[in-house]
């Protein structure tokens, strides 16, 4: 079946998003008693909620208040807008698509908050996807769950079997395995065991992506 519809992850897919928010995460979590490495937070609460975060932190030991998610995102929505990077392939991208008259959408865990603040940064890259980001934790419905990749596909009208999804974490790899779509896993860095095991299909370069779904 030919790909009707690219569906993106956002934070790590789309934008640079994640050092700052591990950055600024490090600091609450060591200011509330738990130290942890950049690495060690990647491994643990990427492609997760905030909300999963908090209460995984706390279980082990973190002396978080009861409002700290919300004064945890007030905090990062201003961090965030201070400037993230749009990831290097992606407008292009989005250009071989249009191209094609392949539809596209993104699916993030993440709040649409969150994407209002580091997608706005991109006034071009925002209005091409206007209508078509879509939140899980704003829909109830985060990842690994896969009702959220089976409601952007049916937003932009494609069966769920002939979307790809393009994903950086396990967390979202499962979620499109569970939708029965197919998994790009972008691993920039290099092999991610953790994402293949998910069943991803690593790539290291946005500009291979076009090749992959059978575009040349």
């Amino acid at each position: 079946m030919n790909v009707q519809a690219v569906l993106f992850d956002c934070d790590g897919v789309l934008v640079d998003s994640e050092p700052a928010t591990f950055d600024l995460l490090g600091e609450e979590l060591s200011a509330h008693g738990l130290m942890m490495s950049h690495k060690a937070m990647e491994h643990m609460f990427i492609g997760g909620t905030i909300e999963g975060v908090a209460r995984q932190a706390r279980e082990m030991g973190a002396t978080l208040p009861a409002d700290w998610v919300e004064s945890y995102y007030t905090r990062l929505y201003a961090r965030l807008r201070e400037g993230v990077a749009l990831m290097p392939g992606i407008a292009e991208l989005l250009d071989r698509l249009d191209a094609a008259g392949i539809a596209y959408a993104v699916g993030s865990n993440g709040r649409m908050a969150k994407m209002e603040a580091t997608l706005s940064q991109y006034p071009d890259i925002k209005a091409r996807l206007d209508g078509r980001l879509f939140s899980g934790q704003d829909m109830g419905c985060p990842k690994p769950a896969p009702d959220l990749y089976l409601h952007a596909a049916r937003a932009v009208g494609a069966d769920p079997g002939a979307c790809v999804v393009i994903e950086d974490s396990p967390t979202g790899a499962g979620a499109a395995k569970a939708a029965g779509m197919r998994c790009l896993g972008y691993a920039p860095q290099g092999p991610n065991p953790h994402l293949a095991a998910e069943g991803a299909e690593l790539f290291t370069d946005m500009a291979q992506v076009p090749k992959l779904i059978g575009l040349g």
